[in-house]
């Protein structure tokens, strides 16, 4: 079933995700719940705050960027209790989207090398050196985690360039092709 994107503005993506319980009911239909709601959505990756959970919940699947970035092939994956580990310093700066702030793209600077340590839907621990595209991936989702939205990493010169879109968004004066949960009403 495709859940509800909720865009920017709206409280639920502002806070920091309680961590999933071993046994938490429904967590396989959420999952799969989570990955529909992705792909008709054209994402790579959805976090449970985005469908309105928080919760340490991330669903990726970043092969359809693999023609681009290799180390995306096959990189279906679900994290759930995620922890990152910033191996270098060295960052690199590409554009970033997000499907709940839709229309936008801006560049972000993100660490190149990571450790990732998280478990699996079935509870099972895995930890993996992860870089390139697909550790961008992985932050960027994890950043929803912790109450965090790729704009929170641009420039304030540039933020303020983008503040009627990003207040459009916030006050539902946007179209979107998937469905969302707005944080205002349209009056």
């Amino acid at each position: 079933m495709k859940l509800p994107v909720y865009l920017f503005g709206h409280p639920v993506l502002r806070k920091t995700a309680e961590p999933v319980a071993p046994g938490r009911e429904g967590m396989k239909e959420l999952v799969d719940n989570m990955f529909e709601t992705m792909y008709a959505s054209e994402g790579v990756g959805l976090a449970a705050p985005q469908v309105g959970l928080s919760e340490r919940l991330v669903v990726i699947d970043a092969s359809a960027v693999a023609e681009s970035f290799p180390e995306c092939e096959g990189r279906k994956m679900v994290l759930v209790n995620p922890e990152i580990e910033v191996l270098d310093g060295e960052r690199t700066v590409r554009p970033e989207g997000c499907l709940s702030v839709p229309g936008l793209s801006e560049n972000v600077g993100r660490t190149e090398h990571i450790r990732l340590r998280w478990l699996d839907e079935n509870f099972e621990p895995h930890e993996e050196v992860m870089h390139g595209f697909l550790a961008r991936i992985v932050q960027h989702e994890c950043d929803h985690l912790e109450g965090k939205l790729y704009v929170d990493h641009i420039s304030p010169i540039r933020k303020q360039l983008i503040k009627n879109k990003l207040n459009n968004i916030a006050n539902a004066k946007i179209r979107v092709d998937y469905p969302v949960r707005f944080a205002a009403r349209k009056k």
